[in-house]
């Protein structure tokens, strides 16, 4: 174990009311304070985050595959409220009603869907992927994304299967050749690396069509969802030296929901989640009413 990520304390499977298997690890004590973990884009359950962290905040930290994704059967055409329903099936055996929840990367929007649907007690979208559709950014998105999210607007079925083309291997050398050398140090340190290339081997395992690719069509579209109606309490985290998940590193996001608390953190990038654990958590805790 080191500072950033450590081996899953178990994992599982739950089986949903159309039969369909949604995958899960935790790592952290079983009786601790259960938080929901959307992980980044094709990354299975196996990356978690904080390590050693969870253990001393008393954190249950819950990693779930979304559908088509490592273990989770996949579930063609789902849509955010589908997934926001998987995880109140997940979370109900549990028994602690909301919970707080954090949203890395792609994942932040479905963390986003959860807490609309009354699902998150309290929020943390930490380098989360931005609604890049939204008209605000339409000037200011580099060219090829641009592209990409006219190309997912006109035809959403001709993207997913352009996204369906991708690779565990292509998405690991598209993250290293974008991230600056402040998150370079974290991909490249050997156990981060083995944990984060496991991940995108286990989360690509029946190929990106399964899951990957419908992901991406949902993130950069229009939300369907109105962030200025949810309620709890959210921060947004950003690296200052973060280009590729928000325009403007969440000014924009942080405005449309009501209350929230945007924390720029300087000499850091896209790797936040794991740099910075201890107060991403602790926040979070604090504002679930939990720490």
């Amino acid at each position: 174990m080191n500072g950033y990520v450590a081996d899953p304390a178990r994992l599982g499977e739950t089986r949903l009311s159309d039969g369909r298997l949604l995958g899960w690890a935790e790592w952290g004590p079983e009786d601790g304070v259960p938080v929901l973990l959307c992980p980044g884009a094709a990354t299975s359950r196996w990356l978690g985050f904080g390590a050693g962290v969870v253990e001393r905040q008393g954190v249950r930290l819950i990693s779930v595959d979304r559908p088509g994704l490592g273990a989770s059967t996949p579930h063609p055409g789902r849509t955010f409220a589908d997934f926001a329903g998987d995880i109140r099936q997940l979370l109900a055996p549990r028994g602690p009603g909301r919970v707080p929840v954090v949203g890395n990367s792609q994942g932040a929007p479905f963390a986003l869907a959860c807490a609309a649907a009354g699902i998150a007690s309290a929020l943390a979208v930490v380098s989360g992927a931005d609604e890049i559709a939204a008209p605000e950014f339409a000037t200011v998105l580099p060219a090829e994304l641009r592209d990409l999210v006219e190309r997912t607007a006109a035809d959403p079925a001709g993207a997913e299967q352009f996204f369906a083309g991708f690779t565990a291997e292509a998405m690991w050398n598209m993250v290293m050749g974008q991230s600056p050398e402040c998150d370079l140090t974290v991909y490249r340190e050997p156990r981060f690396a083995d944990a984060y290339r496991r991940a995108l081997a286990e989360a690509f395992a029946g190929g990106a069509a399964a899951g990957y690719a419908r992901d991406t069509v949902l993130a950069m579209g229009r939300w369907p969802f109105r962030p200025s109606e949810i309620t709890v309490p959210v921060d947004i985290w950003y690296g200052e030296r973060d280009t590729s998940h928000s325009p403007d590193n969440g000014a924009f996001l942080a405005g449309r929901i009501p209350g929230a608390e945007r924390h720029l953190v300087p000499d850091t990038g896209g790797a936040l989640l794991w740099t910075h654990a201890a107060p991403v958590l602790a926040s979070l805790l604090r504002k679930a009413g939990a720490g």
